[in-house]
């Protein structure tokens, strides 16, 4: 976050790229970080394990940062600096491939540390103790508050030694930071819970689809206990009823089983009837997934142009004045204070009154989606106002606007108090939803919303300029934000957001429909 949320600004003002083309470039490194949580997810499940995933990727991710640390201390790799408009030079490809290849090693380190972290942290608990179990509701709070803290540190200490020391400093320390916390995680090896690999959930789910579309044309049995099983008796999942089309991966044709043979039959021919609810299990996570990625984007505009809109406004408080990156410490205290509220009060007070430990995991989504719509009607709203005082005001572009950069302050606190909510809703949606044997996969999949929430913002932002103009002149997304219409960006996003609340609200139902007809028919087969 200490690379992201000021980058914005390096690539404006030292690289010398468009309002828009920068946006896009951290829009598009946030995407990447975190789709390659598939890649880690898909290793750490396959070959690696959690752990070691953890140490090899925060590696990766420390000479990630060293990189940077470098291509930003070295005057060869920037251009040089602009004396007037006309005579402005922007960063060739070799500068801007450099920036690249640290950048993208740090993505990689994410990748691969972000996919693997929670799980190895709720591999602590054991979920048949109830003690453990219990504690687990408050793991998911905690995590995310000092993930938090971190992210606090970075918009704050960070950004300031950015602007006012040098990139090259912060950057350095964002490295001995990373070292430090692989030495510390490293001297704890003795005391960890470990589970082992099962295997690759990519292949487990590609057995099950090319099974059941081998035998599609195979009638299924009309009682469920004659399709295949021969998985444990309690790690067995009971059968449901939907996509019932993958049952017939588990259905016994004749050759599947070798009656000579003590060897089990081919997966690729034969599941288990345990293997295909697994399947379904996972299917079922994919509305969720799919309707909580716009969130993102709306996170997105809090580290790119809403940080350009800060850097137009005044800031000075008390003869100091705010880096245009730190005025995001209103998102990260909206979202500290929003942790320890639900922790501390909410947590409680709810298991008292309904003998739950706080909201469902859905019920906190849907929190954090309203929160984050009310948060870009009150971004357009608010630069409705910014850009009234800078049609009034003819000053320079070094010269900030005579309005208060505090006015922004409600976007960002709607914005952080809806992440606290959605990321530790999704964070425990995935999780807890999915198989034992695929809770890194799925967790990779919670983090492919942030990063396909980032990649809509890219595409969102590319179609805008070419639709309203490009030029930048007065298209929604001029290159000076002075000059554009921010505020029907804003907008845009706002329906956009409205529509997306509407249909999560409508996936969440039927999630909690088929929960409740789940358990209906355990009950049953149990009496």
């Amino acid at each position: 976050m200490g690379i992201a949320v000021n980058l914005v600004t390096y690539l404006g003002g030292t690289m010398h790229l468009s309002s828009s083309a920068s946006a896009n470039v951290v829009t598009d490194f946030m995407g990447t970080s975190f789709l390659l949580c598939l890649l880690g997810g898909f290793l750490a499940d396959s070959f690696l394990g959690r752990f070691k995933t953890i140490v090899i990727f925060a590696f990766i991710q420390t000479l990630g940062t060293a990189a940077l640390s470098l291509s930003t201390k070295l005057p060869k790799f920037r251009p040089p600096p602009c004396h007037s408009a006309e005579n402005c030079k922007q960063a060739n490809g070799l500068q801007m491939g450099i920036l690249y290849l640290a950048l993208y090693l740090i993505a990689i380190g994410t990748g691969g540390l972000k996919s693997s972290v929670s799980g190895f942290g709720t591999d602590q608990f054991d979920e048949k103790n109830e003690e453990e179990n219990t504690q687990m509701a408050y793991f998911f709070n905690r995590f995310f508050f000092f993930i938090s803290l971190g992210t606090l540190m970075a918009v704050t200490v960070l950004v300031y030694i950015q602007d006012e020391v040098g990139r090259s400093w912060a950057y350095g320390i964002c490295s001995v930071s990373m070292f430090t916390a692989i030495l510390v995680l490293l001297y704890g090896t003795k005391r960890y819970r470990y589970k082992k690999s099962q295997g690759s959930p990519i292949v487990q789910i590609s057995q099950v689809v090319v099974g059941a579309i081998k035998k599609r044309r195979m009638d299924l049995p009309y009682d469920s206990g004659f399709l295949y099983e021969n998985t444990p008796e309690g790690s067995r999942i009971h059968h449901t009823n939907q996509f019932r089309s993958l049952d017939k991966a588990a259905i016994v044709a004749e050759g599947d089983i070798d009656k000579n043979s003590s060897n089990t039959p081919n997966p690729w021919k034969l599941c288990t009837l345990t293997r295909v609810e697994e399947v379904k299990m996972m299917i079922r996570l994919l509305p969720v997934w799919a309707t909580t990625i716009l969130f993102w984007t709306t996170y997105a505009q809090m580290i790119t142009f809403s940080v350009e809109q800060a850097a137009t406004m005044h800031r000075t408080v008390a003869g100091f004045q705010i880096p245009a990156g730190s005025l995001t410490v209103f998102f990260v205290a909206a979202i500290l204070l929003t942790c320890a509220f639900y922790d501390c009060l909410i947590i409680p007070l709810w298991k008292k009154w309904k003998g739950t430990p706080g909201f469902t995991d859905l019920q906190r989504i849907a929190c954090g989606l309203g929160l984050s719509t009310l948060g870009m009607a009150a971004a357009a709203i608010f630069e409705v106002k910014r850009l009234s005082v800078a049609k009034r005001h003819t000053v320079s572009s070094a010269e900030p606007l005579p309005i208060s950069v505090f006015i922004l302050v409600p976007q960002f606190f709607f914005v952080g108090s809806g992440e606290a909510l959605i990321y530790t809703g999704q964070l425990d949606f995935f999780i807890t939803r999915s198989p034992k044997g695929m809770k890194t996969m799925s967790t990779g999949l919670f983090l492919t919303t942030l990063s396909l929430g980032f990649f809509m913002s890219s595409f969102l932002v590319s179609v805008v300029k070419k639709v309203t103009g490009n030029n930048g002149g007065n298209g929604w997304l001029a290159d000076n934000i002075n000059n554009g219409r921010l505020d029907l960006f804003y907008g845009l996003l706002t329906v956009l957001c409205g529509i997306n609340f509407g249909a999560f609200l409508m996936c969440a139902a039927w999630c909690k429909k088929v929960k409740g007809q789940v358990s209906a028919k355990i009950e049953m087969e149990n009496c």
